[in-house]
C-alpha cells in the first residue's frame, strides 16, 4: 500500500512557474511508476505526465510539452514538477498517482492505470 502526498501548488500570474512535490510512502520497492495528473470542475481527471521507477523514461500531455518537467529522487522517496510559462489553462487541482504492477508505456498517463492517489494540490494562474 502506498501513501502519497502532495505540496507546492498555490497562485501565481501568467507566465509564472511552480514546482509540486509528491512524497510517496509505504512499500516503495520497486519503485513506482508515478503520475501528475489535473482536474477542473466538472470535468474529468486529465494526465500532464508521467515517469517511470528508475526516471529514465517520461511522457507528457502535448498541451504541457516543453512547460513542464516531471522528475523523481528515489532516495527521498519524491517525484516532482516542474511548471514553467504557467497559463490560465493549467488551473485545477493536481493529483500525483503511483502504480507497482504495470509494465511502463505511454499509457500510463491514462489516470485509470493508477490505484494509489495524493489528496491534490491546487494550482491557479490568474492575472
Amino acid at each position: 500500500q502506498l501513501k502519497l502526498v502532495e505540496s507546492g501548488g498555490g497562485s501565481v500570474q501568467p507566465g509564472g512557474s511552480l514546482r509540486l512535490s509528491c512524497v510517496i510512502s509505504g512499500s516503495t520497492w520497486p519503485f513506482p511508476s508515478t503520475g501528475w495528473f489535473r482536474q477542473v470542475p466538472g470535468k474529468e481527471r486529465r494526465g500532464v505526465a508521467c515517469i517511470n521507477g528508475h526516471g529514465d523514461t517520461t511522457f507528457y500531455a502535448d498541451s504541457v510539452k516543453g512547460r513542464f518537467t516531471i522528475s523523481r529522487d528515489n532516495a527521498k522517496n519524491t517525484v516532482y514538477l516542474q511548471m514553467n510559462s504557467l497559463e490560465p489553462e493549467d488551473t485545477g487541482i493536481y493529483y500525483c498517482a503511483a502504480d507497482q504492477s504495470k509494465p511502463f508505456d505511454a499509457t500510463m498517463i491514462r489516470p485509470f492505470e493508477y490505484h494509489s492517489w495524493g489528496q491534490g494540490t491546487q494550482v491557479t494562474v490568474s492575472s
